[in-house]
This record gives structure tokens, C-alpha cells and sequence, in this order.
């Protein structure tokens, strides 16, 4: 296995036209941009601002001065594109929302579930919550791509997966009602849950 290189050092070998330093960067940074659009986007749009993002970056990387902030100027980036996303989605959708594609399986199901609730967390989880839960990554890794401390990074998670947490058991519980009253041929009583 290859040392792990700084990203800075990295950051100037791109800037000087090292086409393998910016491709370990995209290897190092693209989870952290993943993880920031899944928490407002649908994973086909969060794939597409992890392109754009780096594709935007990789443009203006000679201008970025301070190779240290990498990380926060990617993200800010990334943030930008979302915002342009959201912005475009707002115009071109009509006042009869069309309804999204029904999920094949009970896994996407799940996993639809599991991205409402991670996009239902205060703003100062979302983003480490789903570093953690959609891209893997450990406490030092969050705090090392956001530049957030070790220790705000185990509070935001703690408090943001124990949040979570209570969402998700809140859903299952509401979906076994829903079932439930289905089977029986009642419509579901309308619940509101608050975790």
C-alpha cells in the first residue's frame, strides 16, 4: 500500500499540472462532495455535482492560493452547483409535481426512507451524518475533509446518529402501522412522529 501523501502537497503537485496528484485528490475529496449533495440532492444529482465539482475545480486550481483550504473550497464549490441544481429543479418543474419513479424493491425503499431522514437533521449533522453513514468514513476522516475539530466532529455525529436513529425507529413504526391497517383494508390513520 502507498504512503498516504498530505493533501496540500497534493493540492500544489495539481496546481503545477500533475495529472495523478489531482486524481488521488479526487480519490480523497470526492466522498466529503458526495456526502454534502446527498444531504439536499437524489443520488443521481449527488453523482452528477461530484463530476461537475471536480470538473469546476480541476478548471480553477491555479487560482486556489492557499493549498491547505482545499478541502472547504471544493465544498464550497460543490455547495454552489447544488444550489444551481435546486435553483434549476424550482424552475423547470411544473405546479403538478411529477411523481418520482416507484421504488422496485424494499431495499430502496429503505434506503429512501434513510436519505428523508438524514435530510430531515439539523444542517450541522447532515453533512457528518452521511459521511459517516453513505461514504464509510471514520471521525478523523470527517474531521480531516471538513476542517471541523476531532471533538465537534464525535458530537455532531453523536447527536446527529442518536437523531437518526429516533427518525428511522419512528418510520419503521409508522410503516408497520400503515401495513397493518392495509391488510385490513382500512386506510392509515395520518401520524405525525417527532423525534
Amino acid at each position: 500500500m502507498e504512503p498516504r501523501t498530505n493533501g496540500a502537497t497534493l493540492v500544489r503537485a495539481a496546481q503545477r499540472g500533475d495529472t495523478s496528484a489531482f486524481a488521488r485528490l479526487y480519490e480523497e475529496y470526492a466522498g466529503l462532495v458526495r456526502a454534502t449533495a446527498v444531504t439536499r440532492l437524489r443520488s443521481d444529482e449527488a453523482a452528477d455535482v461530484v463530476q461537475e465539482t471536480f470538473l469546476r475545480a480541476l478548471r480553477r486550481l491555479k487560482h486556489l492560493r492557499k493549498a491547505e483550504a482545499f478541502a472547504g473550497w471544493l465544498v464550497a464549490i460543490a455547495r454552489n452547483i447544488i444550489r444551481d441544481v435546486e435553483r434549476a429543479r424550482t424552475m423547470f418543474s411544473s405546479s403538478d409535481e411529477e411523481p418520482g419513479e416507484a421504488p422496485t424493491q424494499e431495499q430502496a425503499m429503505d434506503a429512501g426512507v434513510a436519505m428523508r431522514a438524514i435530510h430531515s437533521l439539523p444542517k450541522a449533522y447532515q453533512q457528518t451524518v452521511a459521511m459517516r453513514v453513505i461514504e464509510g468514513m471514520t471521525g478523523p476522516e470527517i474531521a480531516k475533509r471538513t476542517g471541523l475539530s476531532a471533538g465537534s466532529v464525535r458530537v455532531n455525529l453523536h447527536r446527529g446518529m442518536r437523531m437518526l436513529r429516533a427518525r428511522l425507529k419512528a418510520a419503521v413504526s409508522l410503516r408497520r402501522v400503515s401495513r397493518r391497517c392495509r391488510s385490513r383494508g382500512r386506510p392509515p390513520a395520518r401520524a405525525t412522529t417527532r423525534a
